[in-house]
């Protein structure tokens, strides 16, 4: 079978991988020649084109599934708006009509809730940063698409992992997290996350949109705590983020995301269900690179 990504990042060349080994032919759309020759030396068939520029576009092939898991490159000239609401539009009017599933990875940043509750499908969206209302434009115009009736959004809780473990050098140094210690994170780990795509892609009763995290939120204090237990370093310490940071902005919102309507159904065991399973795991092998935000497949947690 022939399965497309749109978006082949952290969370997207870890699925195209698994279906490369399932023996499928996986499509996969890149900005860059050089990064286009990488992922064909991979095994993968790379497609040129940059989403914000529909005339770069190549013509789409037909495809079993496409796994839309687009993120946002803050180095780039482009708004937030162009790549997740107007890069979707110009991919919508590309593909071909005999297309099957589509799994579109959105965020938890669509929920504004500041209070820590928790939320489920069923919450209201408020959300506060461009990222959030990006992503919400976004899921409303799949919504608007002929392609509704087989896609599934996946609203991804902060995604964590190898070679992606924030702040782990900072704590490493005893130096301060500029950060809020009171609110919640809500994460999942990469494999996880990889293996509920599997499933949903697998499952023909799947809802229109799922929450996505391991359940199990937790208190930034707490969570560096466990990670400086595990570094053998000191207690993190805590001083006032820059208003304007991108993490003060995510840290501006706070809330619990529950995953019970996820694992009615799909019902799969979480290899990492919880953050201290995850840190455990990461923290016992070598870890290259130290991003200071996590990614929720899109742009950064909530």
């Amino acid at each position: 079978m022939r399965k497309l990504i749109i978006g082949c990042g952290y969370l997207g060349e870890r699925v195209a991988a698994q279906w490369l080994q399932a023996g499928d032919q996986v499509s996969v759309l890149t900005r860059s020649q050089q990064r286009a020759e990488q992922l064909a030396g991979l095994g993968f068939d790379p497609l040129v084109g940059d989403l914000t520029e529909p005339d770069s576009l190549p013509q789409f092939p037909p495809c079993t599934t496409i796994l839309y898991a687009v993120g946002y490159d803050r180095s780039s000239n482009k708004s937030i708006q162009e790549v997740y609401v107007e890069g979707l539009q110009n991919f919508l009017q590309r593909i071909p009509e005999v297309t099957g599933k589509l799994i579109y990875i959105s965020s938890s940043g669509v929920f504004g809730q500041n209070d820590g509750s928790w939320v489920n499908e069923n919450s209201p969206c408020n959300p506060c940063r461009p990222g959030g209302i990006a992503c919400l434009a976004a899921e409303a115009l799949l919504a608007t698409h002929p392609l509704a009736d087989r896609t599934t959004i996946l609203r991804l809780a902060g995604i964590y992992g190898p070679d992606r473990l924030p702040r782990r050098t900072t704590i490493e140094a005893g130096e301060p997290l500029a950060a809020d210690q009171h609110g919640y994170l809500n994460l999942i780990h990469v494999f996880d996350a990889v293996q509920i795509i599997l499933a949903a892609e697998a499952s023909a009763t799947l809802s229109p949109l799922l929450l996505v995290s391991d359940g199990q939120p937790v208190l930034r204090s707490a969570y560096f705590q466990e990670m400086a237990r595990l570094l053998q370093a000191p207690d993190p310490l805590f001083s006032a983020a820059d208003p304007q940071s991108p993490g003060a902005q995510r840290a501006s919102t706070n809330k619990r995301i529950s995953n019970q309507q996820l694992l009615e159904e799909l019902n799969i065991p979480f290899r990492y269900p919880s953050f201290r399973e995850g840190l455990a795991a990461l923290l016992g092998s070598p870890i290259d690179a130290d991003p200071e935000n996590f990614t929720d497949g899109r742009t950064t947690a909530t």
